[in-house]
């Protein structure tokens, strides 16, 4: 028997997906993978944490459907956008006091000036 006639004997189960759906012979393509990497601008990175803390966010993603990377991803996200906010939020309000204190020092000056003139 000739490699074409094996895949010609098995066409039809494949077509009704007899053979070849079963999850032990799927694998991802890794071309598929790094088109996914690049789509969402994803870095593979390496961390070092506690077992337990893999185990508690393996957990928790169970619980939401979801895998803990990515849930991880999102808890990262989460915590990196509220430190940013906050730090803007200080910023904003060490500008503001500064404003104050200009405009007092511009009253002072002017008052001063009046007085002089």
């Amino acid at each position: 028997m000739s490699y074409r006639e094996t895949i010609e004997s098995t066409k039809e189960e494949q077509d009704s997906r007899e053979r070849g759906a079963a999850e032990e012979f799927v694998t991802i393509d890794p071309e598929d993978v790094q088109a996914l990497t690049d789509k969402h601008h994803l870095q593979p990175v390496s961390i070092r944490l506690e077992k337990s803390l893999i185990e508690d966010f393996k957990l928790i993603a169970s619980m939401y459907g979801i895998g803990y990377q990515p849930l991880m991803r999102h808890i990262l996200k989460r915590f990196a956008d509220s430190e940013k906010k906050q730090i803007l939020r200080e910023a904003a309000s060490k500008m503001k006091s500064m404003g104050k204190e200009a405009a007092k020092n511009l009253r002072q000056l002017t008052a001063k000036q009046r007085k002089v003139a």
